[in-house]
């Protein structure tokens, strides 16, 4: 699937705004010392401007190694934008929201935030902008950040996302569809299966299970596919999951084949073996690095990504035409 058109001019603009830092940092000829010092620092690919602090708060469960990419991305940009990055997570809406409070009263600079429950997180991130502190949004909240006052959005369309996993079951021959969600009442999870049964032309059944309990995701998968015999695709909405499906799967003596949302390095060798068929990658170490970066560019230069639209960061398909290229970076932990 083709990168899409929004992100890739928001990937220019970021761009422009890079190249002009760049350029500014250069001695100019006709400027020499004076113009030198009003340029934006950035000393061999690296920013000189003053340290600042970035917390980043998200819902990801412990243990869930899709988000150790994202951070991998993010502590990337900040070393390289002179950031002082703090990272702190919560899978309870709740808890999460305490922890967006607590890097307001200690007085960030910046704040990198998910939203998976937005009723739960808009009020805490509104107190941020009313205290002065720019917030950016990531990776889940598509359809809402924008009423949080976040400045900008990295990520995935999450129902074009499902329309599109949908259209390809349809393609590859399936015919009745397991949709497998690890916490209910996440929203960008809710898009991903309503996607998928708006896309696809056959049946589809969403399963609830409790994604920080493995073996019993295996297992509840596994009896599903044994009373349903019908089922001839699973799809997971995170690389771990879809690694516990595979078990699933031969756990019940089902042809059933299984297909995912997100990546990891586990799972892209799980593609290789085929026992994976497909993934849908919305590249979580540019939304991890983007998250960063932007608010460096924004406290810095006062540039803001996107003209108050998404930037999309996905959906591309992973598969044997782009395995290969997709493991190299795989094997560094950065797909």
């Amino acid at each position: 699937m083709r990168t899409p058109t929004r992100f890739r001019a928001g990937s220019r603009i970021l761009g422009t705004a890079l190249a002009v830092a760049l350029a500014l940092s250069a001695c100019s000829s006709t400027g020499g010392k004076k113009a030198e010092d009003k340029a934006m620092p950035v000393a061999a690919g690296k920013a000189t401007t003053p340290r600042m602090k970035i917390t980043m708060v998200t819902h990801a469960p412990s243990g869930d190694t899709f988000w150790d990419i994202i951070q991998k991305g993010a502590r990337a940009a900040a070393a390289k934008d002179n950031v002082q990055f703090q990272y702190s997570n919560d899978v309870d809406p709740g808890k999460q929201a305490t922890l967006v409070q607590n890097a307001i009263d200690s007085k960030v600079d910046g704040i990198a935030v998910t939203l998976p429950n937005p009723p739960a997180l808009i009020p805490v991130i509104k107190k941020a902008v009313a205290a002065g502190i720019p917030v950016v949004a990531f990776n889940a909240g598509v359809d809402d950040w924008q009423k949080s006052g976040a400045l900008m959005y990295f990520g995935q369309d999450e129902t074009l996302a499902g329309q599109a996993a949908g259209k390809r079951l349809g393609t590859d021959g399936a015919k009745k569809v397991l949709c497998v969600l690890q916490e209910q009442g996440q929203v960008q999870l809710e898009a991903r299966c309503n996607g998928v049964q708006k896309g696809f032309s056959g049946t589809t059944e969403k399963l609830y299970v409790t994604g920080t309990n493995m073996p019993s995701v295996r297992s509840t998968i596994a009896a599903k596919l044994k009373q349903d015999k019908s089922i001839d695709h699973v799809v997971t909405l995170g690389a771990p999951i879809a690694l516990a499906a595979v078990q699933s799967v031969k756990d019940s003596g089902s042809p059933a084949k299984v297909v995912t949302f997100d990546t990891n390095p586990q799972l892209v060798q799980a593609l290789q073996s085929k026992s994976v068929q497909w993934a849908i990658d919305q590249q979580p170490y540019l939304q991890g690095y983007e998250s960063i970066d932007s608010l460096w560019l924004y406290k810095t230069n006062g540039n803001v990504i996107g003209g108050g639209q998404t930037t999309l960061t996905g959906p591309s398909f992973i598969d044997q035409s782009n395995l290969a290229q997709v493991a190299k970076y795989a094997s560094a932990g950065t797909r």
